[in-house]
């Protein structure tokens, strides 16, 4: 199932992020990006579309999506949620495409976008 939230957003600007965006090119072939949200997640309605057009610009094709649902007692429920250790959304793991290994994390918010703060990461 695809999260709606990571439809890209067709006014953000990919030059005023090319360094991030860059980052993520130069790596496309060798990372899978798995993203944990919900469409009914604000955060996630505000964060993931401008993600999503960071994605599009760096020609990452593996990002997977995991929607998730909240519980009655706040938790999150969802494919992989405990096996990540998700507990709030968005969520965003970047992998080794080859080993799996995880290689860079946000959890719901930073003082960057989503794009900027992983790839602070990866490089």
């Amino acid at each position: 199932m695809e999260l709606e939230t990571m439809r890209p957003n067709p006014v953000w600007d990919a030059d005023a992020y090319e360094e991030a965006v860059g980052v993520f090119e130069s790596r496309s072939d060798e990372v899978v990006v798995e993203v944990w949200g919900g469409d009914w997640c604000p955060d996630c309605r505000s964060q993931l579309p401008d993600f999503g057009a960071a994605m599009e610009a760096a020609g990452v094709e593996r990002v997977e999506h995991y929607p998730v649902e909240k519980a009655d007692d706040g938790s999150k429920v969802g494919t992989g949620v405990e096996e990540y250790g998700i507990e709030l959304i968005p969520t965003v793991i970047v992998e080794d495409a080859e080993t799996g290994t995880e290689l860079a994390r946000f959890v719901e918010d930073a003082d960057a976008p989503i794009v900027v703060h992983l790839a602070e990461q990866l490089v």
